[in-house]
């Protein structure tokens, strides 16, 4: 049936309007998208372009050369040698486990490489080079290469690693780098620092001790960037450039390393240490501990055994005893004591007292070295032949407060800026510090005990020779271990006046040289025959142990029949040319017994080598002796070019 004409118009009507309404809206969205997409590809178009080239490359870090370190004539103490070494990349290595295997299969590979490698996989990008082995021979490299096709994700590179050259001359002073560890990073000396180096670069070496740990931002440098194309499965495709980091400075030391050797020789087959200074520029010329040891080990990866030998051994050679260690300083404390006395006015150089060999204080009796006693002992003569009765009477005259501020003024109970590990401030004890760490009054038995250097009172083998060296000249000299940085001069130690009156200077100092030169003094068995190189010194003989009054009737037990840790410490310090001082020693026997007898001896020898720039002249010796000085130069020299050949042998 046909229908109305009006019902068709009508539905024609309402179809017209409603394709009005979607062509328009379809219009619009079609305008939207039009928009949007000009403003993408015109208004955001190098924005996102970037993201693009961001998710294409990516930032490798470089790590820098680290400085280089010389002694004070340009010799290297320690470089960057070439290193081969064999990495993985996770990402590319597919099966970890399996890669390893082969790689094992193909060269020797210990077995805790493999996991110390897996561990730090774990902890790192899957992008990231882990290093599995260090210093591979040039052999074992070329297999790798070749065989690189059935080794997934391993590479062979070629690294800088450091070496010291010197070894265990310098071990103590320049220290070693390491990997950076967990310790470094949350609790050590680096845990501030937020360098990418030290959490981006697997087993990133930094300083752990001496010179290395303590300028360790100085030698560092900057890290460079490689740009290094990727693919869309992450996968290194080839390197775009590369911006190289900016290198670490170069350290030029104080440190002889000829007159180091010498040091390090002398001390062995003793648990001693020796600090040597130059009085015009307060500029340290050698400064040793004995035993030593090599640091190469420890950049290499020091093995189990060798770990535990010098963990284990008793006379310590992993510690810098030279700055880390504080001793009795013994007789040495004299000259403290007494210029104290004679700045505040308390006695004058003739002023004697009696020594019957003991003294008493209250209910307690303090001994003089010389059971018998000195008789009559002037300020000369009691540093001449070390009476402690003298020294005992003038230390309750002056008091503790005065002795302390004048062991401070010299240079002891102070921390001196040396880039060393663990420096020591050592003790110079007064009334207020009592109260402060041991929350007791003073008593007048600690002033005894400490106007000979025993008691609370502590010095360093570096602060003895601080002291001497100020004691020397009149100057605050402070000691000085770099000389330059990139060939900058650093500031000189050369100090201002100590304002101390230089006639009473001047009496310390002919006391000392009687203690050399003498024949009642106590080195007068280890002084200097050449006139113009004649020493001033004093010995110092502390103990580590006491001595009960029953043992004193029945006769002090001597210290070669003593067990070695509880024998007395032996100390010497002095200055050469007692006339025109250029150098100051001071040198510590541990548990060596008496300062005359051990230590006296090797200072007189390492000083004259100082003077002399070498192998002294045999008439520097008293003439007694020069047959046997003669023939400890001769193994001496010996034992240097075994050394040094040694040590171009393990390099």
């Amino acid at each position: 049936m046909r229908r109305p004409e009006k019902e068709l118009e009508r539905a024609s009507r309402i179809v017209t309007r409603r394709g009005l309404v979607m062509g328009g809206l379809q219009l619009g969205l079609v305008g939207v998208l039009g928009w949007r997409m000009q403003s993408m590809q015109v208004g955001q178009a190098e924005e996102f372009r970037l993201l693009a080239e961001e998710n294409r490359i990516n930032l490798r870090l470089l790590p820098p050369d680290r400085g280089l370190i010389f002694d004070r004539n340009g010799v290297k103490l320690a470089e960057n040698a070439q290193n081969y070494r064999i990495v993985i990349i996770r990402e590319d290595a597919g099966d970890v486990d399996e890669t390893l295997a082969a790689l094992a299969r193909l060269i020797p590979v210990d077995p805790a490489a493999i996991e110390r490698a897996k561990e730090e996989m774990a902890r790192r990008s899957a992008f990231a080079p882990v290093p599995i082995m260090e210093r591979v021979p040039w052999e074992h490299v070329a297999r790798v290469t070749v065989n690189t096709p059935s080794l997934p994700g391993i590479h062979a590179e070629v690294g800088l690693s450091r070496l010291y050259p010197r070894g265990q001359d310098m071990a103590h002073v320049v220290g070693y780098v390491g990997p950076v560890s967990d310790f470094d990073m949350t609790r050590g000396y680096l845990a501030e620092d937020d360098d990418p180096l030290l959490r981006e670069i697997p087993r990133f070496q930094v300083g752990k001790t001496g010179v290395e740990a303590r300028l360790e931002h100085t030698l560092r440098g900057s890290a460079g960037t490689a740009r290094i194309e990727i693919n869309a499965a992450g996968r290194v495709m080839r390197e775009l450039g590369r911006d190289e980091g900016v290198p670490g400075r170069d350290l030029q030391l104080t440190v002889d390393s000829d007159l180091q050797r010498y040091l390090q020789i002398r001390l062995e087959g003793e648990s001693a240490s020796c600090v040597v200074m130059d009085l015009e520029d307060g500029d340290i010329r050698a400064i040793g501990s004995a035993p030593s040891f090599d640091p190469n080990l420890f950049v290499r990866g020091i093995s189990v055994a060798d770990w535990r030998m010098l963990a284990d051994d008793k006379y310590r050679p992993l510690a810098s005893k030279a700055v880390q260690d504080a001793y009795p300083p013994g007789s040495t404390f004299k000259m403290i004591t007494a210029l104290a006395a004679l700045e505040a006015g308390e006695i004058d150089s003739e002023e004697t007292v009696y020594c019957p060999g003991h003294l008493d204080v209250a209910d307690l009796r303090f001994h003089c070295w010389r059971r018998g006693g000195h008789g009559n002992m002037n300020l000369h003569d009691s540093m001449t032949q070390s009476c402690d009765i003298y020294y005992y009477d003038i230390g309750q005259r002056v008091g503790i407060d005065a002795i302390g501020a004048m062991a401070r003024r010299l240079g002891l109970g102070v921390q001196h800026d040396v880039p060393l590990s663990a420096v020591s401030d050592g003790i110079a004890p007064d009334r207020e510090w009592k109260r402060r760490t041991r929350g007791e009054d003073w008593r007048i038995g600690d002033t005894v005990n400490a106007s000979i250097g025993q008691g609370y009172v502590l010095a360093s083998p570096l602060q003895l020779a601080v002291m001497t060296a100020r004691i020397a000249t009149g100057l605050e000299i402070k000691p000085r271990l770099v000389r330059s940085i990139d060939g900058i001069p650093q500031p000189s130690g050369r100090g201002e006046s100590l304002g101390l009156n230089e006639n009473h200077l001047r009496r310390i100092r002919d006391s000392m040289f009687a203690v050399s030169n003498h024949s009642r003094g106590t080195a007068y068995g280890s002084r200097i025959d050449a006139p113009e190189m004649r020493m001033s010194g004093k010995t110092g003989t502390s103990q580590v142990r006491r001595i009960t009054p029953e043992e004193r009737r029945a006769g002090v037990v001597s210290n070669e029949d003593l067990p070695w840790e509880r024998r007395d410490h032996a100390l010497f310090v002095g200055y050469a040319p007692y006339d025109n001082p250029r150098y100051a020693i001071s040198v510590v026997v541990q548990h060596g017994g008496g300062g005359s007898a051990a230590a006296a001896p090797i200072a007189r020898d390492i000083l004259l080598q100082a003077l002399y720039g070498g192998t002294p002249p045999l008439d520097a010796y008293p003439s007694a002796h020069r047959g046997r000085i003669q023939t400890q130069q001769q193994e001496m020299e010996q034992r240097a070019a075994a050394r040094a050949a040694s040590m171009r042998d393990r390099a």
